[in-house]
C-alpha cells in the first residue's frame, strides 16, 4: 500500500521541486462518466453535505474585543495598512509580501519568506474571521491581535510600532483616515519621547529605546499599535470564500436536481467525497462550512528539516495568557464576560505538546505546502502522511492509517480541488 501511494507520488512529479499553482499536475481519471452511477446519498449523509456546504454559513460573527469591526473606513484604512510596504523596517514588506490574494493569501513556500525567513508555513486568511484562535499554535486570540505579531517580528515585518504610529501621524492621508476612526491622534512629534524606532522588539537599539519611555507614553504608542491591528482586521473581515464547485454540487443534491449535480462535480470528485465523510474519517476534525473545527490537533508531523521538534499549542498558550492585546488585555474593546474562551483555557498546557490549528481545506489546491512548517509538498504526501501515521515526535498522534489505494488517494485530490473558489469580494479589495 505504502509502496504504491509512493509510486504516484513520483508519477505526479513530488520527487522534484513542487510546482508553482499554475503549472499544478493534471490528475488521471480513474472513473468514466458512462461507468459511474450517481450516489444515492442516505439523511445522515445528506446532513453531512449540507453542514459542509458554504450556503450553511452563518453570519459574520461579532467581535466584541474589535469596536471598529465592522465600521467601512476602518476597512478602507485596515486595507491600505494591509498593501504598504511602508510598515515595515526596510520599506518593503507588507502583509500583502506573504498574503498574496492570488495565492487565496498564502505565498506558495514551505515558510514564510520576509526580511528572513520564518519557522511557519503561510496560512491563508480566507474565512478566518469565524476562527477563535490564530496563528497555528493558537497563541493570539482575535485577528488584530494576530495581525500586531508580524509588524514587529524580526523576520517578518520587522519594523517597531513606534516607527509606525509616525507613519500614521506624519503621512496627511493616513492620519485623516485614523482620525476618521479613531478620533485625535496624540502629538508623538517629540522624538526625544517617542524615538523614530522603539518597541519590545528583539533588536536592542529599538527594545532600549522603549525602556528609555515613560510607562504613559508607551501606552499612547500602544492604544496607536492596537488600533493598527483592529482597522486590519476589519479588512480581513471582508476576505470569505466564494461558492465553490462543491457547494453548486451540494445545492443540487439538496433540490433534487439531479442534472445540475451530474454537471457541478465528476465522477471522481464525488467518490472522493465519498471516501471525505466515509472511511477517511476527514470531517472528524475537517467539518463545517469551512471545512475545520477551528480546534487543535496532534497528528504526528515531523519538524521541518533544521528545525527542532514544534511544541505547538503547549506553548501558544503561554504565550497567549501572557499577551497585553488577548480579549483581556487593557487595549480590548471586550467585557470580561466576552472572553470565556481564553479564560477556559487548560490548566496544563504541557498536555497539548505537537498541536497545531486544524486548517481551513477550502481552497486547498491554491495553498500548498502543508502543514505548520510546510513540511509537505502537495496533497499525495499529506495522504502518505495519513497512510503511514507516524509517530508523533511530541505528545500523542490523533490519527491512525487510513489505508487507502492510490486510485482513491488520486479521487481524494479531485474532491479537495473542487472546493477551490474566489474570494467573495470585488477585485478593488484585493490590489492596492
Amino acid at each position: 500500500m505504502k509502496a504504491s501511494l509512493l509510486l504516484l507520488l513520483m508519477l505526479l512529479g513530488a520527487a522534484c521541486a513542487g510546482p508553482p499553482p499554475e503549472a499544478t499536475p493534471t490528475l488521471p481519471t480513474i472513473t468514466q462518466a458512462e461507468d459511474f452511477t450517481p450516489p444515492e446519498w442516505s439523511a445522515a449523509e445528506l446532513e453531512t453535505l449540507r453542514s459542509l456546504w458554504l450556503g450553511s454559513l452563518p453570519p459574520l460573527p461579532p467581535d466584541p474585543s474589535n469596536s471598529v469591526a465592522d465600521n467601512p473606513e476602518a476597512t478602507r484604512l485596515g486595507k491600505q495598512i494591509f498593501f504598504d510596504p511602508r510598515f515595515s523596517g526596510n520599506g518593503r514588506i507588507s502583509c500583502a509580501t506573504c498574503h498574496q490574494p492570488e495565492r487565496a493569501f498564502t505565498d506558495g513556500l514551505p515558510r514564510a519568506q520576509a526580511i528572513g525567513r520564518t519557522e511557519r508555513n503561510t496560512p491563508t486568511i480566507i474565512g478566518t474571521t469565524y476562527n477563535d484562535w490564530f496563528f497555528w499554535d493558537g497563541r493570539k486570540d482575535s485577528q488584530w491581535s494576530q495581525a500586531l505579531s508580524p509588524l514587529e517580528t524580526a523576520v517578518e515585518h520587522g519594523g517597531s510600532r513606534t516607527q509606525y504610529a509616525h507613519i500614521l501621524a506624519e503621512d496627511p492621508d493616513y492620519r485623516a483616515a485614523y482620525e476618521s476612526v479613531f478620533g485625535p491622534l496624540p502629538d508623538i512629534a517629540d522624538r526625544s519621547r517617542f524615538p523614530d524606532a522603539a518597541g519590545p522588539v528583539d533588536d536592542e537599539a529599538a527594545a532600549a529605546a522603549w525602556e528609555s519611555m515613560t510607562p504613559a507614553d508607551q501606552e499612547t504608542i500602544n492604544r496607536i499599535f492596537a488600533n493598527m491591528g483592529k482597522a486590519i482586521a476589519a479588512y480581513e473581515r471582508k476576505l470569505l470564500p466564494g461558492p465553490s464547485r462543491f457547494d453548486k454540487y451540494v445545492e443540487a443534491v439538496l433540490a433534487g436536481d439531479t442534472a445540475a449535480a451530474q454537471t457541478a462535480l465528476t465522477p471522481d470528485e464525488i467518490t472522493g467525497l465519498r471516501i471525505f465523510i466515509g472511511f477517511g474519517l476527514c470531517t472528524d476534525c475537517h467539518n463545517g462550512p469551512l471545512f475545520t473545527n477551528n480546534e487543535f490537533r496532534n497528528i504526528g508531523v515531523p519538524p521541518a528539516e533544521g528545525l527542532p521538534a514544534d511544541p505547538g499549542r503547549s506553548r501558544g498558550i503561554e504565550q497567549l495568557l501572557a499577551d497585553p492585546f488577548n480579549c483581556l488585555g487593557p487595549y480590548s474593546d471586550a467585557a470580561p464576560a466576552d472572553c470565556a474562551a481564553l479564560q477556559a483555557l487548560p490548566e496544563n498546557p504541557d498536555d497539548l505538546a505537537g498541536m497545531f490549528k486544524v486548517p481551513t481545506l477550502r481552497n486547498a489546491a491554491q495553498t500548498a505546502p502543508y502543514m505548520h512548517s510546510g513540511q509537505y509538498r502537495n496533497l499525495q504526501e499529506v495522504f502518505i502522511h495519513y497512510d503511514r501515521a507516524p509517530v508523533a515526535p511530541l505528545g500523542q498522534t490523533a490519527i491512525i492509517p487510513i489505508n487507502i489505494t492510490v486510485d482513491e488517494a488520486i479521487q481524494l485530490e479531485a474532491f479537495l480541488r473542487s472546493l477551490s473558489s474566489e474570494t467573495a469580494v470585488s477585485e478593488a479589495w484585493l490590489r492596492p
